[in-house]
């Protein structure tokens, strides 16, 4: 890697200080061309580096139920190359360039990003242009990227020890909703499908009028919009319908129970809740329940399983918000020689804490301050902006919200908090997996 990278890339993380952060209001210009593309500027002239990032509203609840890992699929075939960019070239633009670039895919999205020196801005718009127009949807990159997820499916989700949790639980949590596959989906549906499925899913999604190209960092406005109108606006909006599901999953009617044999010297257990969507009032008090179960050192899953009984290794809170619907999930791995029963019991003991009483306000206080913090932080560097500008323009239509969600973080109480521990946090709305060690024989998941 050059070391003008390494620099580069440094900068473009570089914190402004938390006070500054915490005060400034974040400027931006938000507008749509005519084909539909949402367009959202900050300038931020701290640092000589701009984040290029477009996010396509397309994750795979958007798949079809017969071809469950498109999504994923794109989010790697179309680094592969365009009309106008040879095959493995993509990342050398940028890496070449002293940059760095990555995407990811959840459920309900696609993040394509990059961080350049600014003086490379027109190199990363028309990157991102040739992307939405010009991408290669040909058999030898479909099948080389099959092959790239294949491996990526083995090493993380196959031969990881724990690697199959989200799809456990998905598969279980979900009955109707497309949420109850994880976005790395079926090898076996991307083998069978065609080159004109591949094609048809690129001409559905990958179309202005389903994205947004969030741009922050050193940047002239003025000039920067002349250059998105010369890469951008001749792309022809899409002309296919964008499915979006509109399923209501039914209650899950009692608590679900699985062992899962994995490849594993300590076991796990894994409580999933059901929860509310992203952006709902619930929505941030669960939050904040989250920080309170598994915030740090000193958060009460941390002290309690972890520090004092020390009937764990490990013990955390995952928030795991949707837009459609979400999970809250407590996991804990087990100390040598603890049985995952008895670790289960030390969990609930938790939880029946936060759903019973009321927090301290010394705690209270401490959460709000970690809360604000993280939000802080995630907003500190070009590239956190620009992403966040893009999710909530996307998810809320209001790329505003970067400047007042942190309001209503503030508007929760001790008692939001309760009332959320006490609606969600029961057994009929979980599922609880006890993850232990393949024995010799190999059994097929069973309930406890």
């Amino acid at each position: 890697m050059y070391m003008k990278q390494w620099i580069f890339i440094a900068i473009s993380v570089l914190s402004v200080n938390g006070i500054d952060a915490q005060e400034r209001k974040i400027e931006f210009e938000k507008y749509t061309l005519p084909n539909g593309l949402k367009v959202i500027l900050h300038q931020d002239k701290s640092a000589p580096v701009v984040a290029v990032t477009a996010l396509y509203h397309v994750g795979s609840k958007n798949e079809d139920t017969t071809r469950t890992g498109f999504a994923h699929f794109f989010e790697h075939l179309l680094f592969e190359g365009s009309k106008n960019i040879e095959r493995g070239q993509f990342d050398k633009y940028v890496t070449n360039a002293g940059g760095a670039l990555n995407a990811n895919t959840s459920q309900d999205r696609t993040f394509y990003h990059m961080v350049l020196p600014s003086n490379q801005l027109k190199m990363g718009l028309w990157l991102e242009s040739e992307r939405m127009l010009h991408a290669k949807i040909e058999d030898i990159g479909v099948n080389t990227q099959r092959e790239v997820v294949k491996e990526e499916k083995r090493d993380r989700f196959d031969n990881q020890p724990y690697g199959s949790i989200l799809t456990e639980i998905l598969s279980r949590a979900y009955k109707v909703h497309p949420y109850r596959w994880a976005p790395i989906g079926s090898i076996e549906h991307l083998n069978q499908a065609s080159l004109s499925e591949f094609m048809d899913f690129y001409k559905t999604f990958y179309v202005p009028n389903n994205a947004v190209l969030s741009i922050a960092g050193d940047i002239d406005i003025p000039a920067t919009k002349k250059l998105v109108n010369d890469y951008f606006a001749s792309i022809p909006k899409g002309t296919k319908p964008i499915p979006r599901p509109n399923v209501t999953e039914p209650p899950l009617g009692g608590e679900v129970k699985a062992v899962i044999e994995d490849n594993i010297q300590l076991p796990a257990v894994i409580e999933a809740y059901r929860a509310p969507k992203q952006g709902s009032d619930e929505y941030y008090a669960f939050n904040m329940l989250s920080t309170i179960l598994s915030g740090g050192p000193s958060s009460r899953m941390n002290q309690q399983l972890v520090d004092e009984k020390q009937l764990a290794l490990q013990a955390m809170a995952l928030p795991f918000f949707n837009e459609d619907a979400g999970l809250f999930i407590n996991l804990a791995i087990a100390n040598m020689g603890v049985d995952p029963q008895k670790l289960q019991s030390a969990m609930d003991s938790v939880v029946l804490d936060v759903k019973n009483n009321l927090i301290s306000e010394k705690e209270f206080q401490k959460i709000q301050n970690q809360v604000e913090t993280d939000f802080v932080t995630g907003n500190s560097t070009v590239a956190g902006i620009a992403e966040s500008l893009a999710n909530y323009e996307v998810y809320f239509g209001n790329a505003n919200l970067i400047n007042t969600e942190l309001e209503r973080y503030k508007k929760v109480t001790r008692q939001d908090i309760l009332n959320v521990a006490k609606k969600y946090l029961n057994d009929n709305n979980r599922v609880v997996l006890h993850y232990v060690p393949k024995t010799e024989k190999k059994a097929e998941p069973k309930a406890f």
